[in-house]
């Protein structure tokens, strides 16, 4: 199983409107992310605005792959775009850049 985390940065003025946009993610975007093998998936923010993603997948790009082909992804995304700083014109799911483990205790 391979472990994913990536950083991505909520813009200030957007932190409460992200955080419950998260505490009710549309149950067709869960079923995709599920299906798609993206296991693990969690989220944590900093009061900066810091964004720390972290899952578990048998193949990252294959499951980003997967979630690209699907419908609700796109529309996810575009409504989700204008809570980040510095996409350079990328989707926020383009933009998450897996960081490279150094250590891991099992």
């Amino acid at each position: 199983m391979q472990r994913v985390c990536f950083l991505l940065k909520v813009r200030a003025d957007r932190l409460d409107e992200y955080r419950e946009r998260h505490a009710a993610v549309w149950p067709e975007m869960l079923d995709a992310l599920s299906v798609t093998g993206w296991h693990n998936y969690s989220l944590f923010l900093r009061e900066d605005g810091l964004l720390v993603g972290y899952l578990e997948t048998e193949d990252f790009a294959a499951a980003q792959a997967g979630m690209e082909a699907t419908e609700v992804n796109a529309r996810w995304q575009a409504e989700m775009a204008p809570f980040f700083e510095s996409l350079d014109g990328a989707r926020p799911d383009e933009a998450m850049k897996p960081l490279t483990e150094v250590f891991h205790l099992a």
